[in-house]
């Protein structure tokens, strides 16, 4: 088994493969790309795509994280499967979830899920930006390099 970090990626609507791949060179981590479409990675990047089920692509990260895994989703229930497997995980806009972290997400989610349900408009997250990436940088960054020096 290999000790270099790996990084899975819910990669269906991921605007950081990009970032991810750059960082990922530089470190010398190994990358997963999942999805429900076939993706173009480039070489050396491995590609799983999984069926079109519900989750398909959330099961398969969560069965394959572990301690040395750090895994990029914005999907929250995603991020807690993820985190008890041991794995570190970060959404696309740099935000980490953490233990701490994640059961006021979950609760979040469902309340806001409960307004949708009950007719109230609610917008959705601000749009993607330059700072968002940025920070998506230096949270991967960070992560890796602690992986790979404990490893």
């Amino acid at each position: 088994m290999s000790t270099r970090p790996r990084i899975l990626v819910d990669a269906d609507a991921c605007p950081v493969k990009d970032e991810v791949y750059r960082v990922a060179e530089r470190v010398g981590a190994q990358v997963t790309i999942v999805s429900n479409a076939w993706l173009r990675v480039p070489p050396g990047v491995e590609r799983i795509v999984v069926d079109s089920g519900f989750d398909a692509a959330d099961d398969w990260i969560a069965e394959h994280a572990d301690v040395r895994s750090v895994v990029v989703t914005a999907d929250i229930l995603l991020a807690d499967r993820a985190l008890k497997a041991g794995a570190s995980v970060i959404a696309p806009n740099g935000k980490p979830f953490t233990t701490a972290s994640i059961g006021s997400a979950i609760a979040v989610r469902a309340i806001m899920a409960d307004l949708r349900a009950g007719g109230d408009q609610i917008g959705g997250p601000p749009p993607f930006s330059k700072a968002d990436r940025s920070r998506f940088l230096q949270a991967l960054d960070t992560l890796l390099v602690r992986l790979t020096r404990t490893g």
